[in-house]
C-alpha cells in the first residue's frame, strides 16, 4: 500500500476523500457509537427507574384501596350487627352498592362451599372477589368490577404503555392488570425468581433493554409486576438510536455534498489551470485561465490565475516582439543577401570596365592615340559615376528607414525641377522624352537635390523599361492645392500582385534569371522614401491605356508656408 502511494501521486479529489475518511467519517462514526451507547444506557436507566416508580405507585394505590376496603368492610360488618333478619341485611347491602360504583355485588354467604363458588370469578372475567368472615360463621362477599378498580388503581399511570400485573402473593394467580396480554404475563412469570424479597422493588429479566420489575407486598399479600414492552423499548431506546444514526447519516451526506460541491468547483478550476499550462508549454500564448468564480473559489486560486494570466500576457507580448524582431532580422538577412548579390552583380560590370580601360591606358608596350585615350577616359568616368550612384543608393537606405534624412526645403518651380532632372538623365538609348511640364510655373516646397534625385530616378527607370521606338511622357495636374506629376512609358501590363511589390527593396520587373537591364532594384524604394519624407505621395499604375505610369503627388508650396 505504501509502495503504491509512493509510486503514484494522488489527485486532489482522492486526497480530499482520504482526508474526509480519516478526519470526518472515522471520528464521526466513533463519536456516534459512543453517543449511542451513552444514550442507550441513559434510556435503559430511565426505563428501569420508571418501571420501579410505577411499581411503587401501584403499590401505594393498592395500599390506599386496601385501607379503604377494610374501613368499608368494618363499617358494613358493624352495621350488620343491628339487623336481625336476612331481608334487612340484604336491603342494607343493596343501599351500599348504590354508593360504591366499583361494587358489582355485595352479599352474605352461609358456607365456605358457597364462598368458593363466588371466588371462581377472576380477573379474566373482569371481576375480583373480596370476602370477610362474620362472627356467626357466615361470610361477607364483595364482587368488585375490575374495570372500575383499574380506573382507580391505575389512574395516575393511565397513559403508560407498560404491562402491569397484580398477582395473589400465595397462588401467583392474576388479581388485576393494565395493558394485559397473555404473552406478556407468561414471559413475566417465567422470568420471575422463585424466592421473592418482601417489600422491595427488584429489577429482573433477561433482556436488559426491557427491564422487568416486581414488588412483593406482605400487606396485602400481593405481587406487583411491571413489564417494559417491546413498544416501549422501540419508543425510547430504538427510536433515539435511530435518530442518532439518522442524524449521523444526514451529517455525513451533508459533509459529502458540501465537500463534493467544493471539490467539483476546485477540480474544475484546477483543470483550467492544467489546460492553460499545457497550452503554454505547446506554444499557445493566447490561452488564459477562466475560473468559475463563486463562494467556493479560494482566494489563492483566484490570485494564482490572475498572476498566471498576467505572466502569460507578458510572455505573449514578448513573443510578439520576438516574432517581430525575428521578422526584422529575417528581412535584414534578406537585405544583406540581396545587397551582396546586387553589389557582386551590379558592381562587377563597371569595375571590370574601369579596370580594363585603366590597364589599357597604363600599357607601355603599345602606343595609344589621343582619340582612343579620350574614349577610354569617358568610359571610365561614366562607369565611375554609375558606381557612385549605386553607392549613394545604398547609403541613403539607412537614412530613409531611420527617418534621419536632412532636407533643405525651398520653394522651387516644378518646370525648373524637371528641366534640371532631364539634364542629369542618362539616355543612352536615345528615347524621346515628351515634357509637358515645361510651361508650368507652380512651385512646390521641397529639397532641390532630393526632388531632382526622385525625377532622375523615375525618368531613367522609364527609359530603361520602355519598349523600343517608344517615348517617355511627362504630364502634370493641379487639384485641391496639390500637383500631380506623372512619368509614363509603354510597357506590358504588370500584374497587380507584382505592382504592389515594386516599392520593396531589391525588387525589379525582371528577376535575376531574366535580367536584361542594369540596376540595384532600390530605385523605387528610395523614391518612395524621399517623396513621403517631403510630405508627398507616390502611386503606380499599369493598364492597357497607359502601359506603366508613376504619379508623384506633392503639395503646392503655399500650403506649407
Amino acid at each position: 500500500m505504501v509502495q503504491f502511494f509512493s509510486k503514484r501521486r494522488l489527485k486532489i479529489a482522492e486526497q480530499i476523500i482520504i482526508v474526509i475518511f480519516f478526519a470526518v467519517l472515522i471520528p464521526m462514526t466513533v463519536s456516534g457509537l459512543i453517543i449511542n451507547n451513552i444514550n442507550q444506557q441513559s434510556n435503559r436507566a430511565h426505563l428501569r427507574t420508571a418501571a420501579t416508580m410505577i411499581a411503587n405507585i401501584v403499590s401505594e394505590e393498592i395500599n390506599v384501596f386496601e385501607e379503604s376496603i377494610n374501613n368499608q368492610f368494618n363499617q358494613i360488618i358493624y352495621t350488620l350487627n343491628f339487623y336481625k333478619d336476612s331481608a334487612q341485611e340484604q336491603a342494607y347491602l343493596d343501599s351500599v352498592i348504590k354508593t360504591m360504583p366499583f361494587y358489582k355485588e355485595l352479599l352474605i354467604v352461609n358456607s365456605k362451599e358457597k364462598l368458593q363458588q363466588y371466588k371462581a370469578y377472576n380477573i379474566r372475567d373482569n371481576y375480583m372477589v373480596v370476602s370477610r368472615p362474620l362472627e356467626d360463621g357466615r361470610f361477607l362477599v364483595a364482587i368488585l368490577d375490575v374495570e372500575d378498580l383499574k380506573k382507580d388503581w391505575f389512574k395516575t399511570i393511565a397513559e403508560d404503555k407498560r404491562e402491569i400485573y397484580i398477582l395473589d402473593g400465595e397462588t401467583k394467580e392474576l388479581f388485576a392488570a393494565s395493558n394485559y396480554t397473555e404473552e406478556g404475563l407468561k414471559e413475566s412469570l417465567e422470568q420471575l425468581p422463585k424466592n421473592l424479597e418482601n417489600d422491595k422493588t427488584i429489577i429482573y429479566g433477561n433482556v436488559k433493554n426491557q427491564p422487568l420489575v416486581y414488588l412483593k407486598k406482605t400487606k396485602p399479600n400481593a405481587v406487583i409486576i411491571v413489564n417494559t414492552t417491546e413498544d416501549m423499548k422501540k419508543d425510547t431506546i430504538d427510536y433515539n438510536r435511530d435518530k442518532i444514526i439518522l442524524s449521523i447519516l444526514v451529517t455525513v451526506l451533508s459533509v459529502f455534498f458540501v465537500v463534493g460541491l467544493y471539490t467539483s468547483y476546485l477540480y474544475t478550476n484546477i483543470r483550467q489551470l492544467f489546460k492553460a499550462i499545457i497550452a503554454i508549454s505547446k506554444g499557445n500564448y493566447e490561452r488564459r485561465i477562466r475560473l468559475l468564480t463563486n463562494i467556493f473559489t479560494p482566494f489563492e486560486l483566484v490570485f494564482l490565475a490572475t498572476e498566471f494570466n498576467r505572466m502569460v500576457n507578458q510572455i505573449h507580448k514578448s513573443y510578439i516582439q520576438i516574432k517581430k524582431k525575428n521578422k526584422e532580422l529575417k528581412q535584414l538577412d534578406e537585405f544583406r543577401s540581396n545587397m551582396i548579390d546586387t553589389v557582386s552583380h551590379e558592381f562587377r560590370t563597371p569595375l571590370t570596365s574601369i579596370q580594363g580601360y585603366t590597364s589599357r591606358l597604363l600599357r607601355q608596350d603599345i602606343e595609344i592615340d589621343e582619340e582612343t585615350k579620350q574614349k577610354s577616359l569617358k568610359i571610365i568616368k561614366r562607369q565611375s559615376e554609375r558606381l557612385k550612384r549605386m553607392i549613394e543608393d545604398l547609403l541613403v537606405i539607412p537614412d530613409i528607414e531611420g527617418a534621419k534624412l536632412n532636407f533643405n526645403f525651398i520653394s522651387i518651380p516644378i518646370n525648373t525641377i524637371i528641366e534640371n532632372s532631364l539634364l542629369l538623365v542618362k539616355n543612352d538609348s536615345g528615347k524621346e522624352i515628351i515634357n509637358n511640364i515645361q510651361n508650368c510655373q507652380t512651385e512646390i516646397y521641397a529639397d532641390n537635390d532630393r526632388i531632382e534625385q526622385v525625377f532622375v530616378n523615375l525618368i531613367e527607370n522609364a527609359i530603361k523599361y520602355a519598349k523600343d521606338d517608344t517615348g517617355i511622357v511627362l504630364n502634370y495636374e493641379i487639384d485641391n492645392n496639390h500637383i500631380t506629376i506623372s512619368v509614363q512609358n509603354e510597357y506590358d501590363v504588370i500584374p497587380r500582385e507584382k505592382l504592389k511589390t515594386l516599392f520593396d527593396k531589391f525588387t525589379r520587373l525582371d528577376d535575376s534569371t531574366t535580367r536584361t537591364t542594369r540596376g540595384t532594384g532600390l530605385g523605387l524604394y528610395i523614391v518612395k522614401g524621399l517623396v513621403e519624407a517631403m510630405h508627398g505621395e507616390i502611386r503606380l499604375y499599369s493598364n492597357e491605356e497607359c502601359g506603366f505610369c508613376v504619379k508623384v503627388i506633392m503639395p503646392i508650396s503655399q500650403q506649407l508656408l
